[in-house]
């Protein structure tokens, strides 16, 4: 008797347990329903009652145990209007949440004060207006912002210098006004006041970052305004000569003209099905032989990751994430993008690619398969035809030829002989190994301090790696170093 009770009490301990284990969020689930309830929405979704929250719902993203919805992305799906009152603010672990792309208007709901637990909240590309919140303080953990390209006015509060952990702030393309306050944020890596009405002096503590994060401003130092070229004006030469003659015989002939062209159309026709040119069979599978490399190609057109290398963002995020030239070279430009999550990277959008998609990819993984602490990682890589990026880990304090000939109105690091020697050691680490992998037949082939970097402990990392095999025959040659015995015969 005690042994079946011991039994029945195990059995019921283990239900429970499992219970447990797949227990939904209940609470965030009706919230998110009560959402999609309230805002009338283009593309569907799907979110259904009797399905789960954190294991089918797009979009949605919980936390291990399955508490509480973390992340909440949901770009570019059509939303329209104001969003609903308490729905959103009850997602009380709510760490990420995306909305941009969208047609959503009025103002920034005053409940989303109540998700005290926001890293990342990106709104861009919507229709937001109104004044900002006067005190951000509720979002302490916020990491990355973006309001731009909405309908904002008024000044920028002063209360965003509080948010000690902001890495990325962009309010960009609004109609703010005013002055810009002092910004002090200890972790700011990005900023973007572009395209605003602001007005008076630049502070002092935002000089480092470049003039485009404030053009299109009534600022001083006076930044030049960055407008879209007007389209010439489109000239009509027999616009004036034309008389009404002239004119009916223009119809005339194009009316005679397009039925003989219509007449050609009908006789190619009837001569295809008379003859039996192509059968429906033939047509159905050469349509089927389309749509598969339709298919072929839009899996091909994707981020490939590499091994070890995060996979949390995908094209899209990359093509919207907030952008920043760094320079141009013999092979393309670098962007530094600021993703959703504050993760930086650097991209490089590759220009005169000489090879086929083939030889790119396996040059591509044996590039992405070297990893040495004084080579830059190359994290993935997209090709399609027209676009070839690379996406390379981000270091914040810049190559060595920025540190040695950058502007003197800008602040940069003295470099002292000990860091200048680390540097040196550390780019010739890197080529070491280089040369070392592939039986030796792997060389750097642009070898220039624009190229160096330096990591966190100073010493001196090698990228670019690998471009030069790819470059168009053509193209001239990259003026860095080359040792005399490769050019010799």
């Amino acid at each position: 008797m005690e042994g079946r009770m011991l039994s029945k009490g195990i059995l019921l301990l283990w239900f429970n347990f499992l219970s447990m284990g797949f227990a939904e969020p209940e609470a965030d689930k009706e919230a998110l329903l009560d959402f999609l309830a309230g805002v009338t929405h283009g593309r569907a979704l799907n979110w259904r009652d009797n399905t789960s929250v954190c294991k089918e719902w797009s979009g949605v993203v919980c936390d291990p145990d399955g508490s509480h919805v973390v992340e909440l992305r949901l770009p570019g799906r059509g939303f329209n209007g104001q969003v609903p009152s308490n729905t959103l603010s009850r997602l009380s672990g709510l760490r990420i949440l995306s909305l941009r792309s969208n047609r959503l208007s009025g103002t920034l709901p005053p409940d989303f004060s109540n998700l005290t637990a926001l890293t990342g909240l990106h709104l861009q590309f919507n229709g937001f207006s109104g004044r900002l919140p006067s005190d951000f303080s509720a979002w302490k953990n916020l990491t990355m912002l973006d309001l731009s390209h909405n309908a904002f006015e008024g000044s920028i509060p002063g209360s965003i210098s509080n948010l000690t952990h902001l890495a990325s702030l962009n309010l960009s393309n609004n109609s703010l006004s005013g002055r810009i306050p002092e910004l002090l944020p200890p972790n700011l890596q990005f900023l973007n006041l572009s395209s605003n009405h602001l007005e008076g002096s630049i502070p002092k503590s935002l000089l480092r970052f470049p003039h485009s994060s404030f053009s299109s401003n009534q600022l001083s130092p006076v930044f030049p305004q960055i407008h879209s070229p007007s389209p010439p004006p489109i000239s009509h030469p027999f616009k004036r000569n034309v008389t009404e003659s002239s004119l009916l015989g223009i119809i005339v002939g194009g009316s005679a003209l397009a039925f003989v062209a219509f007449a050609v159309l009908l006789l190619l026709c009837f001569s295809s099905k008379k003859y039996g040119i192509s059968s429906p069979r033939e047509e159905k599978g050469h349509d089927s032989s389309e749509k598969r490399d339709a298919v072929n190609e839009e899996e091909h057109n994707r981020l490939v990751f590499f091994q070890g290398c995060s996979s949390a963002f995908d094209l899209e995020d990359l093509l919207r994430a907030s952008a920043e030239v760094l320079g141009k070279g013999s092979y393309g430009t670098s962007y530094k993008a600021v993703l959703e999550d504050a993760t930086t990277v650097v991209v490089k959008r590759l220009k005169e690619v000489s090879v086929g998609r083939r030889e790119f990819e396996q040059q591509m993984e044996m590039l992405g398969n070297i990893r040495h602490d004084n080579v830059v990682g190359l994290k993935a890589y997209y090709f399609s035809k027209d676009e070839k990026l690379l996406v390379y880990d981000y270091y914040s304090k810049g190559s060595v030829y920025s540190m040695l000939h950058g502007k003197r109105d800008e602040a940069r690091a003295e470099l002292d002989w000990e860091t200048r020697l680390q540097i040196a050691i550390g780019a010739a680490t890197a080529i070491a190994h280089i040369h070392s992998e592939q039986g030796g037949k792997l060389v750097h082939g642009n070898i220039k301090s624009s190229n160096v970097f330096l990591n966190h402990r100073n010493h001196g990392c090698l990228s670019d790696l690998g471009l030069a095999t790819m470059a168009t025959p053509a193209a001239p040659r990259v003026p860095g170093y080359r040792a005399p015995r490769p050019s010799t015969p």
